[in-house]
């Protein structure tokens, strides 16, 4: 993997850190959350509540966030969302200290962590770009792939020995510390100013952001294809019932951890991505061997290949991923990154939870083995379409985009 960005940019640097505290305790709080509900409730209906009591205030500020992004100081956006975010998981503390809080608080918490979550990603993400030159944004890429996969598989376990040690207060107080130690990072990183043709963030300044997202059918294609992919190839709602064939309980676990440690494979085997320029063609490509992955894992009547095909999935994810940022970085201007980013948050955060939904439905009328098999042909079938639809996509060259980028 290219370290180069973490070695040479000290901003960056600041920024990567604050990140991957703040991720870890997130994860921490991943796994709390969901516990402490079905403790209070023994309700699994109320624990899956929870999603939908994230996911509607993210939808409601992520294009706000945006458009916020692209009007003000983006470093001040982080950290004033980041001291609220830290009153959030304060609170939470506070209420597992006190004893057993109401259901209805937890929920009222949840919301509120996802929609300031909503109004702060879309100025990280657009800050970025800033800190780095453009021949450093794909190894950026993959170092935040590294991270992601690499905290999944250590933030959630470390959750759950704290939880059982040291209870849910001292679990949710470590998440308020890493906002506290990310918001010293981010304190630390240069001023950058709003930018430069930023402008009030109206209804209007959100729709701008939707008419540039259409008019460029590169980006439209990084959208769809990984929706269609995260729609039809997600299978982690079955997981629960493909581990009574597969060993059991004890199993669970690992269906679970195994993309987060093919993508971690793939994130530190990633320097080979600098060699690459049509960086559509290899989207479409990883995404199909995502779909080619899931059909297999579908097949699989024991854990080990089951968990191989799982990892090689996540693998082609996170590759897919790498391309994705780097296309959304290197060609997006500075004045509308915000905007952008807030579509982007939002395409891959209702694409995981559809999926959930399109996997039960299926498994619900034809079978658990069906509903993976189907979802992964399709998803292949999906991205095929993409690549016909959306011949633009396929053809994008880093290297000739920036060329006519210089003769403008």
């Amino acid at each position: 993997m290219d370290f180069t960005p973490l070695r040479r940019h000290r901003d960056y640097r600041l920024l990567y850190i604050a990140q991957s505290v703040s991720f870890l305790g997130t994860m921490m709080t991943y796994v709390a959350l969901p516990y402490q509900m079905f403790q209070l409730t023994h309700s699994s209906l109320k624990v899956g509540l929870l999603g939908v009591a994230e996911l509607v205030p993210l939808l409601m500020t992520a294009f706000v966030g945006g458009a916020l992004a692209d009007s003000v100081d983006r470093r001040r956006m982080v950290i004033v969302t980041d001291v609220l975010l830290a009153a959030g998981s304060l609170s939470l503390a506070l209420l597992a200290w006190h004893g057993a809080p109401p259901v209805f608080s937890l929920y009222v918490l949840a919301g509120f962590m996802s929609g300031m979550n909503g109004l702060q990603r879309p100025s990280i993400d657009a800050l970025m770009p800033r800190l780095l030159p453009r021949e450093d944004l794909m190894a950026a890429a993959a170092l935040s792939s590294f991270r992601g996969s690499f905290i999944m598989i250590v933030g959630p376990a470390i959750g759950g020995v704290l939880i059982a040690s040291m209870g849910l207060a001292f679990t949710y107080a470590m998440d308020v510390l890493s906002y506290a130690l990310a918001l010293g990072c981010i304190v630390l990183i240069r001023r950058t100013g709003a930018p430069e043709e930023a402008e009030r963030p109206t209804v209007e300044s959100i729709r701008e952001g939707f008419r540039y997202a259409r008019s460029r059918q590169e980006l439209v294609g990084t959208y769809v294809v990984d929706f269609v992919a995260m729609i039809f190839g997600m299978p982690m709602a079955l997981f629960p019932a493909l581990s009574e064939k597969l060993g059991g309980p004890g199993v669970l676990g690992i269906l679970y951890a195994s993309p987060a440690v093919g993508a971690f494979l793939a994130s530190v085997t990633s320097r080979w991505t600098h060699r690459v320029k049509r960086h559509g063609l290899a989207v479409t490509i990883a995404a199909s061997v995502w779909g080619v992955a899931i059909v297999v894992f579908g097949f699989c009547d024991s854990i080990l290949p089951a968990t191989v095909f799982l990892a090689f999935a996540g693998g082609a994810d996170a590759i897919s991923g790498i391309f994705r940022s780097t296309m959304w970085n290197q060609t997006i201007p500075d004045h509308l990154r915000g905007r952008l980013a807030g579509i982007e948050m939002v395409s891959y955060t209702s694409g995981p939870m559809l999926g959930h939904l399109e996997a039960g439905l299926a498994a619900a009328a034809f079978g658990v083995r069906a509903s993976v098999v189907s979802g992964g042909v399709l998803c292949v079938l999906g991205v095929a379409l993409c690549a016909v639809l959306l011949p633009r996509f396929i053809s994008y060259d880093a290297d000739e985009f920036r060329k006519a980028q210089v003769a403008r």
